[in-house]
């Protein structure tokens, strides 16, 4: 059986009738070869020139014809609320992918951020929602952020593997 290649993508408002739905998380609508399942339970191969970054109704290009669909999966998140310009600024400041309303800023869940923001006054409330954090200055892309996961930047900065020292206020 010959399993349908996705080597195109539509984005949303490109397309109108889909044939399908895939329900994929923030870190997994960024990808460039891949199996997938759709809800339905036809998989799929990505097979993409280049990694894409994938936003809630942009739609995969099949081989057989088809559109699937994607559907930002709920996830594990944490709404900020408080003075969000300024809390908005100090999440910008650390490369973290954030998610901007009127009422309120949403970020996966980080512990060090999160003992940040409250230390800025922040209200924190745990929620399971659809993250689709902002693109990016140019568009579709990703704000490549940094694991906190286990180590301390300390109190000045760290270095990366680009060679730069990052300083954060």
């Amino acid at each position: 059986m010959n399993i349908p290649v996705a080597q195109g993508i539509l984005r949303s408002g490109q397309w109108l009738k889909a044939d399908g739905r895939v329900v994929l998380g923030y870190d997994a609508r960024f990808l460039r070869r891949k199996r997938l399942v759709a809800e339905n339970g036809g998989a799929f191969l990505v097979d993409l020139a280049e990694t894409t970054s994938l936003d809630q109704g942009d739609a995969f290009q099949l081989s057989d014809g088809r559109l699937i669909v994607v559907i930002a999966a709920a996830e594990e998140i944490i709404e900020v609320r408080g003075d969000l310009p300024r809390l908005a600024w100090h999440i910008g400041n650390r490369h973290t992918p954030c998610q901007i309303s009127a009422t309120h800023l949403a970020i996966r869940c980080d512990h060090v951020l999160e003992k940040m923001l409250a230390g800025l006054g922040a209200e924190l409330t745990h929620s399971t929602a659809p993250f689709r954090p902002e693109g990016g200055a140019y568009g579709h892309g990703r704000t490549m952020g940094h694991d906190h996961g286990g180590h301390d930047h300390g109190p000045f900065g760290h270095h990366h593997g680009d060679g730069k020292f990052h300083v954060h206020g």
